[in-house]
């Protein structure tokens, strides 16, 4: 089934994969499948302007651990790995229940977000009115009439 809006995401996300994949990929381009993994978790593990979090962070409720912080460990790893397991289940546990406030402020800031582009956006348009007896330019594409869109046109 086609969805039109959803398609437009599809397209748009596409567009992104294949520029990180022109990044990650070596010289000869053939290994793309193998670095497809790479890829997407540099994109899951990016903060997003709109959202100002992490997609992995929306999802799960906490930050990923690169595999770098766990060869050189980080103040965050340190802190973790000095917790016996009752503290770290009440840490998650708090983690969990402030998750949904979390996605409510990531939702909020997208919607700002979005208002600020649409307010960007409005400044450069320009509103023009025209009258009857104005002369404008008016653009006429004469209609495809190829094989395929010829059904469409043919009066029943």
């Amino acid at each position: 089934m086609y969805y039109a809006a959803a398609n437009g995401l599809v397209e748009a996300f596409n567009k992104i994969l294949c520029n990180l994949l022109k990044k990650v990929v070596a010289k000869s381009k053939r290994d793309w499948h193998t670095r497809i993994g790479e890829a997407l978790c540099a994109y899951r593990t990016t903060v997003r302007t709109p959202t100002q979090a992490t997609l992995y962070a929306l999802v799960y409720g906490v930050e990923t651990v690169l595999p770098l912080e766990q060869q050189i460990p980080s103040l965050r790893i340190a802190i973790q790995e000095g917790l016996i397991e009752e503290e770290n289940a009440q840490i998650r546990l708090e983690e969990l229940e402030a998750f949904d406030e979390k996605r409510l402020k990531a939702q909020q800031r997208l919607k700002c977000y979005q208002a600020r582009l649409s307010r960007s956006f409005n400044k450069r348009v320009h509103l023009r009115s025209f009258q009857v007896g104005d002369l404008v330019l008016a653009v006429r594409r004469p209609i495809i009439t190829t094989h395929r869109m010829e059904n469409k046109f043919l009066r029943k």
